[in-house]
């Protein structure tokens, strides 16, 4: 790893004038910053800006490899689909932690100690572990206690040293927090987007981060203390109001000077929902519709799984006059399906290709698309769609040609196995920086498929609810720390409380995302320019809560409680978070092997475009080596330019299946874990 350092600093110069926040524009010396000159309050925000792009661009990624969501993009997709997983995902999470936030924590910890300034130094050593576990998390190892020192080959650490070290940080934050600042230090609320200097809500979030950590110990019986976990949670957030969240805004058009991305919004947004690739996993889809097998929709789908609008008509003036709104279904990657059936939904990826599902376009005239079919089953298959949806069209011989109206969310594709994507609604929602419409304000983040489209107000995709540019990027919330209870209670044999804090933690994340959707109503993001009204940006229907949580999708007392209801309701209300995919390896995925506990995470399995044997090289699910455990080092930063240093440390990093190889915490003892680092 070469030595990258101050260039968070540049940003400070670039882009000071356009921000969305007061402290994003202040510098002591805004034409020469450096090193010596930046003020801790204004390297703050911009140290929690950065982290939150590192940790959306981890939050995405892991979510495809914990089937939360489906891609079209060729490197996601190996994660999503093939399991073939492909260093070319390794390397921006690791590049952004170094390059824009580590060095700098750093910094503004050393700065804040001249000035005693403790609460920042507290906040540096947050941001330490929140960073260093998240590189454990997907590296397993990699430089730790040399990075960020200057040396240009720092030797890697191994998990433990960095869990532990992490973990040190956490325990000097609560202390340096507890602390009063020394007179004419900067307050904390002069540079804190994050908890606007709310000291209390930072140590709170401190002990929720231990108790996080804490759990990724569940496999080592040496180690894992459940009422020790706890009583962090005694200390961590007993409510909404104690969630600690990056506000995404929609307030500029600046773009990132590093990154290209817009400065002010979401970083799950940066990449779950910038551009057009990425669909809801039939997985996902699955738990949201049709929970503990009851055929319940949750209340929460709607807000989820994003809609587009069809069957619209346009009144003289091309403006929708009517419509229907079409919501996405999965894009099913997971489950087994027969490479010989019918043209149908359930094959459309085996037919297709892992990443040929279509984008949308739209249709401003009424445009004839000729399809060539040879396969005369495929044909009348095709025909009896085109009348289930009263579109006109003309046959010929092997060919049909179909006319889409003007006003028709469509696939300009002449492959009749794409006709039908449609019914795949990307998630992609549009922000100041990146929708290219000039005239569609602040307030709107559908994504519309062209101006065209935009001026008729015919919506091409609502979005999903966690990865809008407005949306809050969830560092820590209540509704997971109900959740790590349950769990911890049900290990400890306490069905009851287990019981008590599953629901809790279901109510918890209604309750948020409800505050979330009625403060974007208040905000008229319910509506667009044409008169829209967007279901999926108002607030749920309190009866179809009630009727949800009293309904057979939710386990209705302590008896039937299982772990795997409370880690799928988890799954659902973490949605676009490595927490998941933490999870899914603490459990094993679905092989059903850890304790008595069943099978945790029943429909992951790999599908029927697998081509990872190479990677995951394990011959059952019982077989550590047959998930995907953790990242490959990136090529260029560790192994091209650090590789003595890393082969020292691990000498199968570069080997094929590295990314079927356990972690520290992931493993039972420090034997196993050690014996996979042997040569």
């Amino acid at each position: 790893m070469r030595t990258i350092k101050y260039s968070i600093l540049a940003c400070l110069l670039v882009m000071v004038s356009a921000s969305c926040k007061k402290w994003l524009d202040v510098n002591t010396d805004p034409d020469n910053p450096n090193n010596q000159s930046v003020l801790v309050q204004n390297r703050l925000p911009w140290i929690e800006h950065f982290y939150q792009y590192t940790s959306g661009v981890t939050n995405f990624r892991t979510s495809l490899q914990a089937g939360v969501y489906y891609t079209t993009s060729a490197a996601g997709n190996t994660f999503s689909t093939t399991w073939q997983c492909s260093n070319s995902n390794s390397t921006t999470p690791y590049q952004t932690w170094f390059v824009s936030v580590s060095s700098n924590v750093v910094d503004m910890y050393k700065t804040a100690q001249k000035q005693g300034a403790y609460h920042y130094m507290a906040v540096a050593d947050v941001f330490h572990a929140l960073g260093f576990m998240e590189m454990l998390d997907l590296y397993g190892e990699m430089p730790y206690t040399e990075a960020a020192t200057g040396n240009p080959s720092p030797k890697p650490d191994d998990g433990k040293t960095i869990y532990n070290g992490c973990m040190s940080k956490l325990n000097e934050a609560i202390s340096l927090f507890s602390r009063t600042q020394d007179a004419g230090s900067p307050q904390l609320a002069a540079g804190d987007l994050w908890n606007n200097g709310n000291v209390d809500k930072w140590l709170k979030l401190c002990w929720g981060l231990k108790a996080r950590y804490m759990l990724k110990l569940s496999k080592k019986a040496d180690l894992f203390n459940a009422d020790s976990i706890l009583y962090c949670l005694s200390k961590g957030p007993q409510s909404n109001a104690d969630n600690t969240v990056g506000p995404g805004f929609n307030n500029s058009t600046v773009t990132d000077y590093l990154l290209g991305d817009p400065v002010v919004t979401n970083g799950n947004f940066d990449y779950a929902a910038y551009g057009s690739t990425n669909r809801i996993s039939q997985f996902h889809y699955n738990l949201l519709t049709n929970m503990r097998g009851s055929g319940v929709v949750d209340p929460r789908m709607t807000k989820i799984v994003p809609a587009s609008m069809a069957n619209v008509r346009l009144d003289g003036s091309g403006k929708v006059a009517s419509y229907t709104w079409n919501r996405s279904i999965g894009v099913d990657s997971y489950n087994p399906q027969d490479k010989n059936a019918p043209l149908s939904l359930a094959n459309r990826l085996v037919k297709g290709g892992p990443t040929s599902i279509q984008t949308a376009s739209y249709a401003a005239a009424a445009t004839p698309i000729k399809y060539t079919i040879t396969d005369a089953t495929d044909r009348a298959n095709f025909i009896a769609a085109q009348d289930a949806a009263g579109r006109t069209y003309t046959t010929s011989g092997n060919d049909v040609t179909v006319t889409y109206k003007a006003g028709s969310i469509f696939i300009n594709s002449t492959n009749y196995l794409y006709a039908g994507d449609t019914v795949y609604v990307n998630m992609r929602s549009s922000a100041l920086a990146t929708s290219g419409i000039a005239a569609q304000p602040a307030n709107d983040v559908n994504w519309y498929p062209s101006a065209a489209a935009y001026n008729a107000g015919v919506i091409g995709s609502t979005g999903s609810f966690q990865v809008r540019p407005v949306s809050d990027q969830e560092i820590l919330t209540y509704h997971e720390m109900c959740f790590i209870k349950a769990e911890v209670y049900m290990r400890k044999g306490d069905a009851a409380n287990a019981y008590t804090a599953y629901k809790a933690g279901i109510q918890a994340h209604l309750d948020m995302m409800q505050a979330k959707l009625t403060q974007w109503k208040a905000g008229g993001f319910n509506k667009n320019a044409a008169g829209v009204t967007i279901p999926d940006m108002e607030p749920m229907d309190q009866t179809a809560i009630t009727d949800y949580l009293s309904s057979s999708a939710v386990a209705q007392g302590a008896g039937t409680l299982t772990m795997s209801d409370i880690m799928l309701q988890k799954y659902i209300a973490m949605g676009c978070s490595i927490e998941n995919w933490n999870d899914m390896r603490r459990f094993n995925f679905s092989a059903g092997n850890v304790g008595s506990f069943g099978v945790v995470y029943p429909g992951y399995q790999r599908g029927p475009l697998f081509t990872g044997q190479a990677q995951l090289t394990g011959g059952s699910p019982t077989d550590v080596k047959y998930w995907m455990r953790r990242w490959a080092l990136p090529p260029t930063y560790e192994i091209n330019y650090n590789s003595i240093n890393t082969l020292a440390l691990n000498p199968h990093a570069t080997d094929p299946n590295i990314w079927s190889m356990p972690i520290w915490w992931d493993c039972a003892t420090d034997t196993e874990y050690y014996d996979y680092l042997k040569k």
